[in-house]
């Protein structure tokens, strides 16, 4: 199974190196053709803004979308939960999504860089509560009625899915605790 992980900024290399600790082979995918191989794709965190632009220029918007709609799996981490959104709450000025899953991302909700934060969290499916790492993050504060929650922090949503789609609001990759990159690609990829 192949999984890609956009490479134009942000946390690629980290997701690459989880991948990979899970014996999936992994590819950093820095044109759109590089999709055609691939059953899932994760966007990182970053910069929302700059991966969108860069997600502009290099021509992702449509090819991504039409990769999804032909069955690929798509996780977004922390920026990447706000490019996949349906609605970005907070966006800058003409800032573009995929649009793809029903949900709304607040930008910067939890504040600054400073305000960055671990929390442990109870995400469904995966046993132990998870060390979640929050950095400049988002939060999720609207779903449509397909998206299952699959995790909070105190009252506002930081995980979701909805069917191939899959939003976490905090970074996995920094971790080193495999267990959701295993669920996305056992549940979310699994069901592509």
């Amino acid at each position: 199974m192949r999984i890609g992980v956009l490479a134009l900024q942000g946390a690629f290399r980290e997701h690459i190196i989880a991948l990979e600790a899970l014996d999936c082979r992994a590819v950093a995918v820095r044109l759109p053709e590089q999709l055609d191989d691939c059953r899932g794709l994760i966007i990182p965190g970053g910069e929302s803004t700059a991966i969108s632009k860069l997600m502009e220029s290099y021509g992702f918007f449509q090819p991504t979308a039409q990769r999804y709609r032909d069955g690929m799996a798509v996780w977004g981490t922390c920026a990447g939960a706000i490019l996949i959104a349906k609605e970005i709450v907070d966006g800058i000025e003409g800032q573009r999504g995929l649009e793809l899953m029903d949900i709304a991302v607040r930008r910067n909700a939890y504040g600054r860089q400073v305000d960055s934060f671990e929390a442990d969290l109870e995400f469904a499916g995966i046993g132990e509560p998870y060390r979640g790492v929050f950095i400049r993050a988002p939060w999720i504060e609207g779903t449509g009625d397909a998206v299952e929650v699959l995790a909070r922090h105190e009252e506002h949503i930081v995980a979701a899915r909805e069917g191939r789609l899959m939003a976490t609001t905090f970074h996995p990759e920094l971790t080193g605790d495999p267990r959701i990159h295993r669920y996305f690609i056992e549940q979310v990829v699994g069901e592509a």
